[in-house]
């Protein structure tokens, strides 16, 4: 019970994570010692699982499946998920450079813990650190695209962000910012439980996390070093969504006026400024980084711990 209880809260943490633009549950998965084992019990929901189950043989489809390792993580996801949304829509409206200082600290320590775990470090190593750095860059300039609630472009939301939710270093959310539909999902939907918005992102969400899974699993085997070193810069590269001070650039008509949907401006994207005095603010938001990255460490420690144990 131990063991399901620190997986549970494994999935809050990765759970938390998703909910978060800029934030990677991957990440979490990678750093808390998780990744390979969630990545290969995903891909066993295959034929032979299918088999075992219909044939009524239970005991072997839980451990060809790892079901009750996927019930602890997930039931903590889930639960971390529904309970955080109204949670982190008041503390993004209230004090969104405390928290954003807080994640900043969370990802900059993770570029650390999830690059030591890269034992060489030829030419196609380092090349790929400096492509995935530049992939996340160029991912964080992007403009958003409009909100869409269309059936089959909230199917396509649900594929590419548990595609990037599983792929550290790279947000669900904030590819849903991009794809211009996280307020509707992440924070309306869920709070609301508007199912009608829910069940294509859902059906998305396991049609991409089967598929991928398998490429993943795949990838991680053949090319590990490279894999960790372009998801280390990933990783790296996304703290520029995450900086504390930023101003939101928000969406103009030709006369220079605000354009609105729903009755609310369109953010397009974020203006990066360092703060111009050290006040009482500013203090808290470097006290907060620094919570961050010992969150990680304690994260990394408690997991090293476990796997010596």
């Amino acid at each position: 019970m131990k063991e399901y209880f620190v997986l549970f809260f494994k999935g809050v943490a990765l759970g938390s994570a998703n909910v978060i633009p800029g934030v990677s549950g991957g990440t979490i998965a990678l750093i808390t010692g998780i990744f390979e084992r969630l990545i290969n019990a995903i891909k066993s929901f295959n034929i032979k699982a299918i088999k075992l189950l219909f044939s009524g043989k239970i005991k072997s489809f839980t451990q060809h499946t790892d079901l009750y390792f996927l019930i602890a993580v997930f039931a903590g996801v889930g639960i971390a998920i529904i309970s955080l949304a109204k949670l982190f829509d008041f503390l993004f409206t209230n004090y969104p450079v405390f928290i954003w200082a807080y994640f900043f600290g969370l990802i900059l320590a993770s570029v650390f813990f999830v690059g030591k775990t890269i034992d060489k470090w030829p030419t196609a190593v380092i090349i790929s650190l400096i492509a995935g750095i530049a992939a996340a860059v160029l991912i964080s300039v992007m403009n958003p695209a409009t909100e869409n609630d269309g059936f089959l472009y909230l199917i396509i939301c649900g594929i590419v962000a548990v595609c990037s939710m599983i792929l550290p270093g790279l947000s669900g959310s904030f590819v849903l910012i991009l794809m211009g539909n996280y307020q509707l999902v992440m924070i309306d939907a869920i709070n609301n439980m508007a199912f009608d918005i829910l069940f294509p992102v859902l059906i998305g969400a396991v049609i991409g996390l089967l598929g991928f899974s398998y490429l993943l699993s795949w990838i991680f085997k053949k090319w590990r070093n490279q894999t960790i070193a372009l998801l280390t810069g990933f990783i790296f590269g996304s703290l520029g969504i995450l900086w504390p001070w930023k101003e939101a650039v928000y969406l103009t008509g030709d006369d220079g006026k605000l354009l609105l949907k729903n009755g609310e401006a369109i953010i397009t994207n974020y203006q990066r400024y360092l703060p111009d005095s050290i006040n009482t603010e500013v203090i808290i938001a470097i006290l907060l980084m620094v919570a961050g990255i010992l969150s990680i460490w304690l994260m990394e420690k408690t997991a090293a711990n476990n796997e010596a144990g």
